[in-house]
């Protein structure tokens, strides 16, 4: 669904008010029936001979995805990628608000970045509750993870974006998205090195 919400959006604002099934597959590379089984499984938002009216979609998709509202969010972690996490515009985007960052760094504690103040850790369960935070962005050093955790789900947190590169232990209460950016490139170099050696073998049949 996030997939699909992006490609909207794009088309939306390129100016097309709507867009077919099978165009919609072929943008991102898979197939019309699987664009409207994918669709069909949350309702019926297609239109004879009109297609997908993308306005109207990108809304459905943000209701199922629980995006039609603004999502306050804490940052956990305010080194190099907490700032550069901090800069990123995308997440306003898409409906989620970073309104507060911790660190226990007494170098960080107390500096402004886009407009926040990084506050003391002491302060998380205080500032969750006061600004109804459910969602936390994790991007310590994977030796202040672990405690960092227990802080975050001490305080209430309801779901972390993991950017540490551990695996958390978290009570089945708290849903967790892993991004540990070394793995995606692995990921990336695995899909390059297999193309290569089917080309190697190719050329040698």
């Amino acid at each position: 669904m996030s997939l699909y919400l992006r490609e909207l959006q794009m088309v939306s604002g390129s100016g097309k008010p709507t867009i077919s099934s099978s165009t919609l597959a072929r943008r991102l590379g898979l197939t019309a029936s699987q664009v409207r089984k994918d669709f069909a499984y949350f309702g019926q938002f297609g239109y004879p001979g009109i297609g997908y009216r993308c306005d109207e979609l990108i809304q459905k998709i943000r209701s199922i995805l629980g995006t039609d509202r603004v999502w306050p969010v804490a940052l956990i972690g305010c080194g190099n990628l907490g700032q550069a996490l901090l800069g990123y515009r995308g997440f306003g985007n898409q409906g989620f608000s970073v309104v507060a960052a911790f660190d226990k760094q007494p170098n960080l504690v107390g500096r402004t970045f886009e407009g926040l103040t990084v506050r003391h850790m002491d302060e998380l369960a205080e500032t969750v509750v006061a600004s109804k935070i459910e969602l936390a962005v994790l991007a310590v050093p994977a030796a202040a993870a672990a405690e960092a955790t227990q802080e975050i789900v001490a305080a209430g947190i309801s779901g972390i974006m993991n950017f540490a590169p551990v695996t958390l232990n978290l009570p089945p209460s708290v849903s967790q998205v892993g991004v540990d950016l070394a793995i995606e490139l692995e990921q990336l170099a695995f899909s390059v090195v297999a193309k290569q050696r089917a080309r190697d073998r190719s050329e040698k049949g």
